[in-house]
């Protein structure tokens, strides 16, 4: 955080009238500060790296370039930025993506102030903060059968980390997400490589030839 306990926050959003209202609500809680706004990923990517804010409140569907993309970018980068996703959005096609992307909440756009204000403070300490509604997604989606050899991007670098003998702490650590959203990748990964523990995910992933 920075140097005078106050969470540094960047906003994205494609719409003034949601950016004012945010910059807005967070400048009349005390422990906050709002370093800047962008209106799309992209720009997110750039104010991002300019800014370097302790938390990032990102929509997902903006014309100029998503959500998703930029959390994965940023993921990429390592930014040191808990991204808090805040959205209209609790389909399965935006929260499954999000939180694979790296994402370290996800929240809806008619969740009370209150509760904004904890998931900021709750993702600018790594701890993970989601919606009813989108928890309830999640785990019917880890519960849920799965296609084989399927591994998303996210569930491959797990995976890497897994065959190099990286615990999830160490791994969460690493990839700049919470254990428990390790502990959902490797599921994942468990039921499309039809295995039930990582030394046999490790072995057939280089079977299969995943793992080079």
């Amino acid at each position: 955080m920075t140097d005078d306990a106050r969470i540094s926050l960047l906003i994205v959003d494609d719409h003034p009238v949601v950016r004012d209202g945010l910059r807005g609500m967070f400048a009349s809680a005390p422990g906050f500060t709002v370093v800047g706004e962008a209106a799309n990923g992209v720009e997110a990517l750039d104010r991002a790296a300019a800014l370097d804010p302790d938390v990032i409140l990102m929509d997902l569907r903006m014309p100029g370039g998503g959500g998703v993309d930029a959390i994965a970018e940023l993921t990429r980068r390592r930014s040191r930025a808990r991204v808090l996703v805040l959205t209209t959005y609790d389909t399965d096609s935006d929260t499954l993506p999000a939180i694979e992307a790296g994402a370290t909440g996800y929240l809806l756009k008619d969740a009370p102030r209150e509760d904004l204000f904890t998931a900021v403070r709750a993702a600018a300490e790594g701890r993970t903060v989601l919606s009813p509604a989108v928890a309830s997604r999640l785990v019917s989606a880890v519960r849920a059968p799965v296609p084989a050899d399927s591994l998303s991007a996210r569930e491959r670098e797990v995976l890497v980390l897994v065959a190099r003998g990286t615990s999830n702490r160490e791994i969460a650590r690493e990839l700049f997400i919470s254990e428990a959203t390790v502990k959902t990748h490797l599921t994942h990964v468990y039921g499309k490589l039809g295995v039930k523990d990582r030394a046999a995910a490790v072995a057939t992933a280089y079977e299969r030839g995943i793992l080079g």
